[in-house]
C-alpha cells in the first residue's frame, strides 16, 4: 500500500528534519515553513497539512534557510542515509540576520 501524502510534522520526523514527532508539530505551528514553488509559496501553520512528492518546501534550520524538493513520503523513521532520499536539496544559504 503506497500513501499519496502525508502530514507535513511526520515527513520532518521521518526525513530527519526534527528530532521528535512533537518538535515537528511544534515547528510547523509557529508558522515557519512554506510551501509551493513558483511565485505563490504559501505559509503552512497546521502540522495536519499534507505533503505530497514534488512539492517545494522553504524553512529556517538553525542558521540556514533550507529549499527542498520532496521525492518520496517514507514509511518509517530510518537511518540518515534513507532519509537523504526522502528529499533533493535545491538551496541551502546562510540566513539573514534579524
Amino acid at each position: 500500500m503506497s500513501e499519496s501524502s502525508v502530514r507535513i510534522d511526520i515527513w520532518l520526523w521521518r526525513a530527519r528534519f526534527m528530532k521528535t514527532r512533537g518538535l515537528a508539530t511544534a515547528y510547523v505551528s509557529k508558522g515557519r515553513i512554506r510551501i509551493g514553488g513558483g511565485g505563490h509559496p504559501r505559509r503552512i501553520e497546521k502540522p495536519s497539512a499534507l505533503v505530497r512528492p514534488g512539492d517545494r518546501l522553504t524553512f529556517p534550520l538553525r542558521s540556514r534557510i533550507v529549499s527542498l524538493k520532496i521525492m518520496a513520503l517514507g514509511e518509517r523513521r530510518g537511518p540518515p542515509a534513507e532519509a537523504r532520499g526522502l528529499y533533493e536539496l535545491v538551496s541551502e544559504e546562510d540566513a539573514p540576520d534579524v
